[in-house]
């Protein structure tokens, strides 16, 4: 199965330039003027959405959340180590997100950022064989 989470964007192109900094590279075939589809890994995408794009999806009946002012939701995505959520966070801070709190809660330890548009992001790692080291 695919996964596809499409979220509004105001500036395609800044979008575009912000999470390839992150790492992640652009699914051509799925591309255009009107969105961006970045791969995460196997199977899991985000997408990348002009607002009024975003709009004109499903029947048009309900109104584009701002996710500078209203939170929409979190993107949330482990890694296997605290390490690599600190050296992900820094690529995020250095192509422009708005850096959030740090969770510490010894099996899992997360980290928040907004992209330039404002959506949530919430890398981690959590402990997966009873320990608290990462």
């Amino acid at each position: 199965m695919n996964f596809f989470a499409n979220f509004p964007v105001a500036d395609l192109e800044r979008s575009k330039a912000f999470f390839t900094a992150l790492g992640w590279s652009i699914n051509e075939a799925v591309t255009d003027d009107n969105a961006a589809c970045f791969i995460l890994d196997d199977d899991l995408y985000l997408m990348a959405l002009r607002r009024d794009y975003y709009a004109s999806l499903g029947d048009g009946s309900k109104q584009v959340g701002d996710p500078a002012t209203t939170s929409l939701v979190t993107f949330a995505f482990d890694f296997p180590t605290r390490a690599d959520v600190d050296a992900f966070v820094a690529k995020a801070e250095a192509a422009g997100a708005k850096l959030g709190g740090t969770d510490d809660y010894g099996f899992m330890y997360q980290r928040q950022f907004d992209d330039p548009d404002g959506n949530h992001f919430a890398p981690f790692w959590t402990a997966t064989d009873g320990t608290s080291a990462g």
